[in-house]
């Protein structure tokens, strides 16, 4: 009986521990759906991809960071921007940053995406690799081996990766030992909400179809931001708890 009565207890317990939890998460899950609807999680992702990342002089170096792969939208729409800011400045380097083995096939993702930069106007001998690195801490570290006797006071450097990742790069490289590096992050285009729109039609309509769009579109979208947002903070705290930045 007495046993009976401490699983009771314990039990009973467990149940309102786990009625607290399901509340909160619901406050949490209903605080998110609010934000959706506005822009606060476009200018949280904005900020990722844009603070402190400008370089003060014309790059020398170029790196690629693989992220998740190739082909994968993300690698490609990274090459695309690769390409246009190796276009602007002919005399630098591009270094392509992912953790791969090329002996293992010849499609492997870092082939792939140096295929991506040549078929549009990229020399080929302006290609290197830095495949050992695991995150980005170690790739930065693995880059000034690289350079060898280069001072990296003397190396200007352009990261190219996601609008989220961004932040986080430019400060790895630059608590790595690199005294100019900025970024260009890969900010997709998106369509323009008249395109999607019909033609002739009233006001009215035209108000109800846009916040058709915005629900549509912007809600999800922002939802996916959060969830971005969210994540990439959480590991900005990790790199900063470990002095990486």
């Amino acid at each position: 009986m007495f046993i009976l009565k401490n699983l009771y207890v314990v039990s009973r317990k467990i149940l309102s521990v786990f009625r607290i939890v399901l509340i909160a998460l619901g406050v949490v899950l209903l605080l998110a759906i609010l934000l959706s609807f506005t822009d606060y999680p476009f200018w949280a992702y904005y900020w990722l991809g844009t603070h402190n990342a400008e370089l003060t002089k014309d790059p020398n170096l170029i790196v690629l960071m693989g992220g998740g792969g190739m082909p994968s939208p993300d690698g490609l729409i990274r090459c695309y921007y690769t390409a246009e800011i190796a276009g602007q400045y002919p005399e630098s380097k591009i270094i392509i940053a992912i953790p791969c083995d090329t002996s293992r096939h010849e499609e492997s993702p870092e082939l792939l995406m140096a295929h991506e930069l040549i078929i549009r106007g990229i020399d080929s001998t302006r290609l290197l690799f830095e495949k050992s690195g695991h995150n980005t801490r170690t790739q930065a570290l693995k880059i000034i081996d690289m350079l060898g006797d280069f001072s990296v006071d003397s190396i200007a450097i352009r990261i190219v990766t996601s609008p989220d990742h961004m932040f986080r790069s430019v400060a790895t490289f630059r608590k790595a030992g690199f005294k100019y590096v900025g970024g260009r992050p890969s900010f997709e285009q998106a369509i323009d909400e008249e395109m999607l729109l019909r033609k002739n039609i009233t006001k009215d309509q035209l108000k109800t179809e846009t916040r058709k769009l915005n629900l549509r579109y912007n809600m999800w979208n922002y939802l996916k931001y959060e969830i971005i947002v969210l994540r990439e903070y959480c590991a900005i705290v990790y790199y900063k708890l470990r002095g990486w930045i």
